[in-house]
């Protein structure tokens, strides 16, 4: 079982819930941050290391200690085309570097899991929409896909719909695009399922779709 995780993203609304989540079930938390101010929880397992995911010595420290990584890194206004999938690039060769071979990272429904999605007209829509208006988000995130897929690490990409502030239910529903996915998952429910990854094999090398009930 795994005791120590490094968490890149964690000042995220997403991230802050997956650190809060891993520190209440007793796991260590390294995590990395531009501004360490902004990481409000007080928790003696808590390192907080400041820097940049595309700076390799800060990478590196944060997951040096760490028994497996979470990723949750994404676009903000400002950010560069290609932040996932630099910042995964980094992480994988500090984990390389240090043993670690579990990462589980995170990106949207745009990204297709070729042979297993089954998607819908709305599906289609969405992405046709995506790749308008976040063209180039979605090219980052297949690229760090690309990048996970040469790593030789154990990978698992979570995939989610549209995220809302609702209050998590722990009821949730994990699959494909397609089928019975839903389109929209709590920030609450997602982070509890990324979760589950640390320690779970059933997606390993591969990009299971959450969604809420």
């Amino acid at each position: 079982m795994v005791s120590t995780i490094a968490v890149f993203g964690a000042t995220g609304r997403t991230g802050r819930r997956v650190v809060e989540r891993a520190l209440s079930h007793g796991l260590a938390v390294r995590v990395l941050a531009r501004d360490p101010a902004k990481i409000v929880l007080a928790d003696d397992r808590l390192t907080v290391i400041e820097g940049d995911v595309l700076d390799a010595s800060s990478v590196d420290k944060t997951v040096a200690g760490a028994e497996a990584v979470v990723s949750v890194i994404g676009h903000v206004k400002g950010s560069p085309a290609t932040l996932q999938a630099d910042g995964t690039t980094f992480i994988v060769n500090a984990m390389q570097r240090h043993g670690v071979s579990r990462i589980i990272t995170l990106s949207g429904g745009g990204l297709r899991a070729e042979g297993k999605d089954k998607p819908k007209m709305a599906d289609r829509m969405i992405r046709g929409l995506l790749k308008v208006l976040s063209g180039r988000v979605l090219a980052d995130a297949e690229a760090h896909v690309d990048v996970l897929k040469r790593s030789g690490l154990e990978w698992t990409v979570v995939r989610g719909p549209r995220l809302t502030e609702e209050p998590g239910t722990g009821s949730y529903r994990v699959g494909w695009v397609g089928g019975d996915s839903t389109t929209k998952l709590s920030r609450d429910d997602l982070a509890d399922f990324i979760l589950t990854q640390i320690d779970d094999r059933q997606y390993v090398w591969d990009m299971p779709f959450v969604s809420g009930r």
